[in-house]
């Protein structure tokens, strides 16, 4: 695994710049934290095509839908929390409901917000996401997957959201890689159980693997960029050929990547199934690193949930 490291919303900021160079239906709101998203790249360089509408998420997500039905391809930008959590209303029914044509970019998600504390570490985003009919919901896992994204995301036409994270990822991906929403990556193979991530926690479940390697344990490390449409395919073959699964995600433990995957496993496989995420609190004000490891987020938490997950299954 490469060591060199960059943020995902700074990807996406040049993603989105060049985006808007090859396509002028491309526009960008912001709920002003451009400087924060990003977004600011795209706005030094197109200022006409730029809409700073204020601390004011309902109006952001309301006028893209206006920009929409214009044909347009609005990109609404601001922290996760921001977007899902104040402005759902709007996000739920004029936006999927209506199938309007707008991305929907929330960055600064997760306990690696920092020190802006619980307040702005979105970790309940993908579950209000996820449940909603007609969004595509992505996490890429890195800086070059995040590229990827935005220009898939801008191809297909329908409502999208894509979380962001603040401090840089590890680049665990290669140029080379395809990238196809739905299509979940193979990062690493292994027989004796499998690890599912997405987002940051990719990384640390590569890190994992790494670790278990050494104790002879095998582990699958399977890149999940896609929430929605969930890559069921992938789950069910690596749970018949693993009989254990470990999910990882910088989220809450209820309703996010880890119970899409089960809600999988109980209908098509069922297999044993450990969980690592936030275990139903809020976050708090801290170093990234610090409070990944303080709430269980780490490569050696990954590498215990395997443990039991191995053990589990022999029993």
């Amino acid at each position: 695994m490469r060591t060199d490291l960059k943020a995902t919303r700074d990807a996406f900021g040049e993603a989105l710049l060049q985006l808007g160079r090859k396509n002028k239906k491309v526009v960008v709101l912001s709920g002003d934290l451009e400087d924060a998203t990003r977004a600011e790249y795209f706005k030094k360089e197109f200022p006409d095509r730029f809409f700073n509408l204020g601390i004011a998420e309902q109006d952001i997500l309301g006028t893209a839908v206006g920009l929409s039905l214009d044909g347009l391809i609005p990109f609404a930008c601001s922290f996760a929390v921001f977007l899902t959590n104040r402005a759902y209303g709007i996000l739920r029914i004029s936006i999927c409901y209506n199938r309007r044509n707008v991305k929907i970019i929330g960055s600064h998600s997760g306990l690696t917000v920092g020190a802006d504390g619980a307040t702005a570490q979105c970790l309940e985003d993908l579950a209000i996401t996820r449940v909603l009919p007609n969004l595509v919901v992505l996490c890429p896992a890195d800086a070059i997957q995040t590229k990827k994204a935005t220009e898939a995301m801008a191809q297909i036409c329908g409502p999208v959201y894509m979380r962001l994270g603040r401090v840089p990822y590890p680049i665990i991906t290669k140029e080379s890689e395809t990238f196809e929403i739905g299509k979940a990556n193979i990062m690493r193979e292994g027989k004796d159980a499998t690890i599912i991530g997405c987002g940051l926690m990719v990384s640390e479940s590569l890190k994992a693997a790494d670790m278990l390697c050494r104790e002879n344990i095998e582990v699958r490390v399977i890149n999940m960029h896609t929430i929605k449409p969930l890559d069921k395919d992938i789950i069910i073959n690596s749970a018949k050929a693993t009989k254990a699964i470990v999910t990882a995600e910088e989220h809450q433990i209820n309703g996010g990547l880890g119970s899409a995957v089960s809600e999988v496993l109980v209908q098509e496989y069922p297999v044993v199934q450990e969980f690592i995420a936030v275990k139903d609190s809020f976050g708090e004000s801290g170093d990234p690193q610090g409070l990944l490891k303080k709430y269980h987020l780490k490569d050696l938490d990954i590498v215990a949930a395997v443990k039991r997950a191995i053990k589990r299954k022999s029993e």
